[in-house]
């Protein structure tokens, strides 16, 4: 998105006496002829910048000038910090932008851009990598949550399609998944019931519409905590299943990096000169199974029998697959 380019330019030309466009394409992750344009964008638009030519030269801002970015509209506003909150890790870099972002645009907009910061978590991935952009239903949510407005959701769970009219008051994503915390109001208020938690997949989220009534949390909401119970609520369903493997020396670091919170080394006292000893944990036999299918060379599970069986399948099935 350039607008989130455009606006780490800028914040990045505030922090620094001069910036070049090889150093601006190097932060961005761009190409260089990207950061030059990037930077004549924005001398155009009336940003006061200008270009240094020959060795040593660079682009400056005019007498260190500084912006409260005026020029940008409430939905400008919205759209940077979506970006932000969305592209990579919460590095302290990611996170030191966004609050500069805050903090620099117009009053007006400013508790708006407060509020999708703050509903906004991005946390350890669960035994995966990240990569994946979020589903586009994300960035309607962080909107919502921007504008203090209520949501109507159609969500695809476990017992089929349902509707209901909520209160957006967190999005956040564990690796590459993205989930939604969101809460019916209280009768009669515009305040969202927050003993009525749910969590919501936004991958499942089949049809979501931005509703013209408010609705917000309330004062004392406490974000930090509903993550963290959903977490462990979520982590509980993932490690339903439980395996005692035994681990190839070489291959347990790794195995351990796959499974993230879902493994753990086991007694010391287990441990014998052909392995070591470690349990992991899936939200099904089945699941799980097929996660330890492809370690055959460095893993074998030792209990329970349910697993060993599914592995025992799974490899029949993969025979006849593949018998010439």
């Amino acid at each position: 998105m350039r607008a989130d380019r455009l606006i780490q330019a800028l914040l990045l030309l505030q922090g620094r006496p001069q910036l070049t466009a090889a150093e601006l394409a190097a932060e961005l992750e761009v190409s260089v002829p990207t950061a030059r344009r990037d930077l004549e964008a924005l001398a155009m638009s009336g940003v006061p910048i200008y270009p240094t030519r020959g060795r040593g030269g660079g682009w400056r801002l005019i007498g260190g000038a500084r912006t409260d970015l005026t020029g940008l509209t409430q939905a400008e506003v919205s759209s940077l910090l979506v970006a932000l909150t969305q592209s990579g890790a919460t590095s302290p870099e990611r996170i030191a932008a966004m609050r500069k972002l805050v903090r620099a645009v117009p009053e007006p907009f400013r508790e708006g851009a407060q509020r999708i910061a703050a509903a906004t978590i991005r946390d350890a991935p669960w035994g995966t990598t990240e990569g994946d952009p979020p589903p586009p239903v994300v960035a309607h949510l962080q909107r919502a949550i921007a504008d203090g407005s209520r949501v109507q959701v159609r969500y695809q769970g476990a017992s089929g399609d349902t509707e209901s009219e909520l209160v957006p008051l967190m999005v956040g994503s564990r690796g590459s998944r993205w989930y939604l915390i969101a809460a019916p109001v209280r009768p009669g208020t515009d305040v969202a019931d927050e003993n009525r938690l749910r969590t919501l997949r936004a991958d499942r989220i089949a049809e979501l519409r931005v509703l013209s009534v408010p609705g917000a949390a309330s004062a004392g909401f406490d974000r930090a905590r509903a993550w963290a119970e959903m977490v462990e609520r979520v982590e509980g369903f993932r490690g339903a299943v439980r395996a005692v493997v035994r681990v190839e020396p070489w291959a347990a670091r790794a195995l351990s990096d796959r499974f993230g919170a879902q493994a753990r080394m086991l007694d010391e006292a287990l441990a014998d000169a052909g392995g070591v000893w470690m349990e992991v944990s899936a939200h099904r036999v089945e699941a799980l199974a097929e996660q330890l299918a492809g370690w055959t060379g460095a893993v074998e599970v030792v209990e329970p029998a349910e697993v060993r069986a599914a592995l025992r399948e799974l490899g029949e099935r993969m025979v006849a697959l593949y018998r010439d």
